[in-house]
């Protein structure tokens, strides 16, 4: 294969609008209901007509999709449910032809238990030195080696036949990788060179900072400092590696890092490290305007000492759908049903995710967009044979799983599986087909106009720094550049700031032309 331009790194991840693709629910475009690479090329139209900088792609690579793909067998081959290596390469071509950049996720903590190594490490190779086997406790070996717990619930360790015990901080078809050994390191920086010089323009790291373990396996104790295996020091060797390796290409990371630590989230984005991490802290929180702001404000402090641009994100894989979670009681995030309190009203929650939407894209740095946010899709409930995430298992069915935000996508209303293709692999519920693009690209009223009018307008914002503006309480407002956003959510209505031009409103303004509760409006000053 001819070796492809690298990417060049001129900055656009800094301000870029990423679109999320979950390949196995965006379109399937062989009628098999699995959504494929041949589906997503032939939708890169209506991606480039929404107007976004980059796609990030869940891994698409072999696995027995024991956790969503995120189990990978082989870095170097697309899984046959999606398409092959070629089909790869022509998507990243023909997305890069229309000003669409590809981002590709590397999951580095661990493993399938399908992968080769895996394989040669349980037939008693020295592969075994690239994962954590250890004897067991007990009289007999019978207790697993310390007492940590897999990120999906149940113990980290399975027991093999032979007595020893095996990591694995989620699923046990998840086996974690040693870190301490240089053949993992090197194995990764091959994978990132074989992606970027197929034209990659950057990669997202899943659970980036859970790879190093403290070599000692110690029991797990609370408050313990270092932690055993989440943010240990030497993580910033690995990083700093693949900031070398990136650099070469112009290509750039986003990590996904779990810190309540804003100091040590930080040391993530120093410039020899990652460009960007992943924002939590915005998408968990509930809809109040103090705390968004305070969120608001904290994010971007964090990142000002490294001079890394913020993320924000409403919604992803692994997290209830905005419309419902915005939909519920203000009751705070709860981590076991990713959501915020209970019932939901889908009125209330469509009206606040348009509203939050536009917030989102007036924020200074890059927005990540789930596919479906678009369309304004709720969570979809899963009937309970049809459940495939482990983490429902693995709770004892306590939680319920991140399948409902995976349901395939409705394209077009009047044809059969709402135009997504064959059967889908997960349900869709009654009435998927009224969120149905086709049918709201006629609507300049619909959530997906909303978008493609929002992210054409947003560099309305130019690149300055955020300034707050006095604000009513539960109301948030401030200036970039030369337009405003003001985001009301408060009981009432308000008045609306002195401004030149109404650009863009999340839902009409009332007959005063005041701002009613939980919509947001653009304003040119």
């Amino acid at each position: 294969m001819g070796q492809p331009t690298p990417a060049t790194d001129d900055g656009w991840w800094r301000s870029a609008v990423i679109y999320q693709v979950y390949v196995r629910s965006f379109a399937d475009g062989d009628g098999d209901g699995t959504g494929d690479l041949a589906g997503v090329r032939a939708r890169l139209p209506y991606l480039a007509e929404l107007g976004v900088d980059a796609l990030w792609f869940n891994p698409w690579y072999r696995s027995p999709m024991k956790d969503g793909g995120y189990d990978v067998a082989d870095y170097r081959a697309i899984d046959p449910a999606f398409g092959t290596l070629a089909e790869a390469e022509k998507l990243i071509a023909e997305a890069r032809e229309l000003g669409i950049r590809t981002i590709v996720d590397i999951v580095p903590n661990h493993v399938s238990d399908q992968h080769p190594w895996f394989r040669a490490a349980l037939a008693g190779g020295p592969e075994r030195e690239l994962f954590h086997f250890r004897p067991g406790r007990g009289d007999h070996g019978e207790l697993p080696p310390n007492d940590w717990t897999s990120e999906f619930g149940g113990p980290a360790w399975t027991r093999l036949p032979d007595g020893d015990w095996y990591l694995h901080l989620f699923a046990p078809e998840q086996p974690d990788l040693n870190w301490a050994h240089p053949a993992v390191r090197q194995e990764h920086e091959d994978i990132l060179r074989f992606w970027f010089d197929r034209g990659v323009a950057g990669v997202r790291i899943d659970s980036a900072a859970l790879l190093a373990k403290d070599p000692g396996l110690p029991d797990f104790t609370e408050g313990r400092d270092p932690h055993p295996y989440v943010d240990r020091d030497e993580l910033h060797d690995v990083y700093r590696a693949w900031r070398a390796v990136a650099d070469e290409y112009g290509a750039v990371f986003v990590g996904e890092v779990w810190l309540p630590d804003t100091e040590r989230f930080a040391r993530y984005l120093r410039p020899d490290e990652l460009h960007t991490a992943f924002n939590f802290s915005f998408m968990t929180c509930p809809w109040d305007a103090a705390r968004l702001r305070r969120s608001i404000d904290d994010t971007l402090a964090e990142h000002a000492p490294v001079g890394a641009p913020a993320t924000w994100v409403l919604c992803n894989h692994d997290v209830t759908r905005t419309v419902t979670r915005y939909g519920r009681a203000d009751t705070g995030f709860d981590f076991a049903t990713k959501a915020f309190g209970t019932p939901t009203d889908l009125d209330l929650g469509t009206r606040r995710a348009r509203a939050a939407a536009l917030l989102s894209l007036a924020l200074p740095g890059a927005v990540y967009v789930y596919q479906g946010e678009e369309l304004g899709l709720p969570e979809a409930d899963i009937p309970l044979d049809r459940i495939e995430d482990p983490m429902h298992a693995r709770s004892g069915g306590t939680d319920p799983g991140r399948d409902g935000c995976r349901v395939p996508l409705p394209w077009a209303a009047g044809e059969p599986h709402a135009g997504f293709g064959g059967e889908p692999w997960l349900p869709q519920p009654d009435g998927w087909a009224a969120y149905a693009a086709d049918r709201q690209a006629k609507d300049p009223g619909s959530v997906l106009s909303l978008y493609r009018a929002a992210v054409r307008l947003r560099p309305e914002f130019g690149d300055g720094p955020l300034t707050w503006l006095p604000a009513p309480d539960g109301v948030l407002a401030f200036a970039r550049a030369g337009a405003l956003c003001v985001v009301n959510l408060a009981d009432t209505p308000v008045d609306l700031p002195a401004h030149s031009a109404l650009l863009l409103a999340s839902g009409p303004l009332d007959a005063a032309g005041r701002l009613p509760a939980d919509t947001a409006v653009w304003l040119r000053s």
